[in-house]
């Protein structure tokens, strides 16, 4: 990433009713018409190899990048409403943007972000953006719906060492001419090999040579 964009991080406010999420939003030095919003995991930061080269790439490109940084503890994951959730997540999307004319998105979730990532695409502020589904929690319902179900261009990667992989899930959403489906082999919930930093870190280059591409 480069350091030559301009940054707005904001810290969470309290607002009633919701947990409000901090952002940082990084500006190209000219005014952007393109904005990717990185909505990461549970524990897996927008620092975290996969999401830190995903927003060096979109910068290149030429696109604002926003980074949604929610934390959350253990308590709060076990009882986490994917409604509040979303909200909250759009909440913070609408104030890091509210002075923006974006006419171009790209969404990229990891893990617990494809929980938000499945409702906010019934948004019809996102009419026409891509998504990416890194890892995405196919145990769960509303995630797996919004995947048979997108009709938005989507690039889905999982590894098949993840506990996210449902095979039986996966190979239905085969049926989604939409998307781009990549397994990993023998790839974790982070894409990475167990015991193998030689061998995960081309990993990495793959996926991102896939995110470059589509």
């Amino acid at each position: 990433m480069t350091d030559s964009g301009s940054e707005k991080t904001v810290p969470a406010h309290k607002i009633a009713g919701s947990k409000s999420i901090p952002f940082r939003l990084i500006e190209q030095k000219e005014e952007a018409n393109s904005l990717v919003i990185v909505l990461p995991g549970a524990g897996y930061t927008t620092k975290a190899p996969l999401l830190h080269f995903t927003t060096g790439l979109f910068y290149t490109k030429g696109f604002d990048v926003l980074h949604i940084n929610y934390t959350f503890s253990r308590e709060e994951m076990s009882v986490l409403s994917e409604v509040d959730f979303t909200r909250d997540v759009q909440h913070a999307i609408d104030n890091a943007i509210k002075n923006k004319k974006y006419r171009n998105y790209y969404v990229v979730a990891k893990s617990i972000g494809t929980i938000a990532l499945s409702h906010l695409l019934n948004n019809a502020m996102y009419k026409g953006a891509k998504a990416v589904w890194l890892t995405p929690l196919l145990q769960r319902d509303d995630v797996f719906n919004a995947l048979v179900n997108s009709d938005h261009k989507g690039l889905c990667m999982i590894g098949d060492r993840d506990s996210c992989f449902i095979e039986e899930r996966f190979e239905k959403l085969k049926k989604n001419q939409n998307l781009i489906l990549k397994v990993i082999d023998g790839g974790n919930h982070s894409l990475e090999l167990d015991e193998e930093p030689i061998k995960s870190i081309e990993i990495l280059k793959g996926v991102i040579s896939n995110i470059n591409e589509f």
